[in-house]
Order: structure tokens, then C-alpha cells, then sequence
């Protein structure tokens, strides 16, 4: 496993303060993590790393950092994520959003449609078709969590809990403050219908995009990958066996694979 070249905090021109995990060498690429968060271990920046510079910044309300109270809707979290781009410094990268990432990668994408150079979506929210509806992650236990995210849920168990014993109550206790702060920021534009209306906007999008979806999705199902595709104005979209929703850890080689066709 590659090593993290830095982490450091980075304040917006709105006055939030963010976490950004930077790692790698070559072009930039962004990568928006998704409702778990940046998790201590991430296989597919590893992987994504050894071609590129990977900036990971961490979403308000996803670290120790606060700020979550000044984004409030759909534009907020647009906005603070260009923000971000600016307080980095960065030139024309290219965008990688999962899931919850995805969603405002795509908003991103669409509001300044000049300033990417390609955009992956990772099995991102968004879109709302009534025949495939989402499952509800906010109606859903913590515990029962892996099995909806994770293809294999021992596995999904294991890297959600990141060491942590739940026989410690302590512990326990820790992880469900951090991931009821976790949902609650999320909710603020998934909650009760994560529809958002990008569809609306995805018109503008001008960059080519690539859309990947694990195939044993059951968050968002697999599906949502054509609505995608058809919906963009220049996009491709590619299902990947043997993993869910978290397919940037259950998957990150292929995943990491597919990007890269994509880009080349």
C-alpha cells in the first residue's frame, strides 16, 4: 500500500476549515468520498495514486473538523466543493465522485462546465426513478449497514468498524455519534428523497463522464447506471461484478482499471 504523502487542513474563502489526504504524483485528480466518509483505508486512492496526484478533502460533517452548520442545501455543498478546488489550488482535474460524492461532483460538473477535464461518478445519488427506487440508509440500523453497502458483509463489517470492538461501549458509543453526524449532514440533501432535480441540469455538464456501478449495488440499484449515461450529455457507463455500493474498497483494482481506460 502506497503511503499518504500528506494530510493537511485548508480553510475555504467561506471560512470552513477541511482535511484533504494528498497522495501521489502526476495530474490532479479530486476524489469526493461518499456517506462512510474517508475511510483509514482507502484501496482505490492507493490505486488511483500511482498515476496521479489524488487530492481527498473530507466533506463538513465527515471529520474532526466543523463547519456542516454552514452548509444547509443542494447549492451549499456545491459551492463549498468548488471552493475547496480553490483553496487547493487546483487547475482543471479531473473529478471522481462516489455515491453521495458523486451527487455533487455531478452538480459541480454542471455549474462550472469549463473547469474539468473528466468526471467519474461511482455509483452516485442524484437521480430518482419510481420504478427502481433507493433504499432508505436513514431508516437503517448501523449494524445493518454492511449487508446494504457491501457485496460481502463481513467484509463491509470489518471496514466500517476500522478496529474498533463493539463489545467496548465506549467505542460503540463513538461510532454511532460519528455516523449519526455523518447521516445527518447527508440528510440535509438525501433525506426523505435524495432527489435533488440534477437531472434538470445535467444538460450543461460538458466534460466526458464515465459512470461505474457495483452490480450487486442494493443501495442504488445497478440500473441507475443507464438513467445515468442516457441522461448526460457525453457519458459511458460500466457495471462491476462482485461488488456493491462500496466498490471502491471491494473492487478498487477493476474499478481503478476502468478509469483508467476511460481516461486514456
Amino acid at each position: 500500500m502506497m503511503s499518504i504523502l500528506q494530510t493537511r487542513t485548508c480553510t475555504t474563502r467561506k471560512g470552513i476549515a477541511f482535511e484533504v489526504r494528498e497522495q501521489g504524483e502526476g495530474p490532479p485528480l479530486v476524489f469526493l468520498h461518499g456517506l462512510t466518509g474517508l475511510l483509514d483505508e482507502e484501496p482505490l486512492i492507493d490505486a488511483l495514486a500511482e498515476n496521479f496526484h489524488v487530492y481527498a478533502p473530507v466533506w463538513p460533517g465527515f471529520g474532526a473538523e466543523e463547519g456542516e452548520l454552514a452548509i444547509e442545501d443542494m447549492l451549499d455543498f456545491t459551492l463549498h466543493g468548488l471552493d475547496v478546488l480553490d483553496a487547493l489550488e487546483v487547475d482543471r482535474p479531473i473529478l471522481v465522485g462516489h455515491s453521495f460524492g458523486g451527487m455533487i461532483a455531478a452538480e459541480m460538473a454542471c455549474l462550472q462546465n469549463d473547469r474539468f477535464d473528466r468526471v467519474v461518478l461511482l455509483s452516485p445519488f442524484g437521480l430518482w426513478i419510481d420504478a427502481d427506487p433507493i433504499a432508505d440508509a436513514f431508516a437503517t440500523l448501523a449494524f445493518d449497514l454492511p449487508p446494504m453497502f457491501f457485496a460481502d458483509p463481513e467484509a463491509g463489517q470489518r471496514v466500517l468498524a476500522a478496529g474498533l470492538d463493539f463489545s467496548n461501549n465506549e467505542a460503540l458509543t463513538n461510532f454511532m455519534v460519528a455516523n449519526a453526524r455523518r447521516m445527518g449532514t447527508a440528510g440535509k440533501v438525501l433525506f426523505p428523497v435524495p432527489n435533488r432535480r440534477v437531472s434538470k441540469r445535467l444538460y450543461r455538464m460538458t466534460a466526458d463522464a464515465l459512470v461505474v456501478w457495483g452490480a450487486e449495488d442494493k443501495l442504488i440499484p445497478p440500473v441507475y447506471g443507464s438513467h445515468w449515461e442516457r441522461a448526460l450529455p457525453s457519458a459511458r457507463s460500466v457495471e462491476i461484478p462482485g461488488a456493491a455500493h462500496m466498490l471502491t474498497c471491494e473492487r478498487p483494482a477493476e474499478v481503478a482499471e476502468a478509469i483508467s481506460k476511460f481516461l486514456t
